[in-house]
């Protein structure tokens, strides 16, 4: 990895998602986390794979969610990847596209979203 990697985060990212994150590939997989919201809260994670900020957020929020005794379901989107799957949360939920962003949903209905640093583990417990 070269130094420049090191500081702006390079392709490192590949293959190195946390455990406890869920990852929505498809239109089926974001129904089966809305649908698991009716029995908890649930938050999902929009990340693009090419933004420092993006990454400098995620980064902050594993740390909060490994250091927390809470326990959550986690769900990761891949903007970059999987931009239609963004575009339609926006458009079921009302909810503006941003990047990084964090929304939490219960009962089938976003009942909370914070964007770049307002990001917090705080806003899903």
């Amino acid at each position: 990895m070269s130094f420049l990697d090191k500081i702006f985060g390079g392709k490192q990212e590949q293959g190195e998602t946390k455990s406890f994150w869920s990852i929505i590939k498809s239109e089926e997989d974001l129904k089966i986390a809305i649908d698991n919201s009716y029995a908890y809260k649930i938050a999902i994670f929009k990340h693009s794979t090419s933004c420092f900020i993006s990454k400098t957020v995620l980064k902050n929020l594993e740390k909060e969610i490994e250091a927390s005794d809470k326990k959550g379901a986690f769900y990761f989107l891949d903007l970059l990847a999987f931009r239609p799957i963004s575009n339609k949360i926006a458009e079921d939920f009302g909810i503006r596209h941003e990047s990084p962003q964090l929304i939490v949903f219960e009962n089938g209905e976003a009942i909370n979203n914070a964007s770049h640093q307002d990001i917090s583990l705080s806003q899903i417990l």
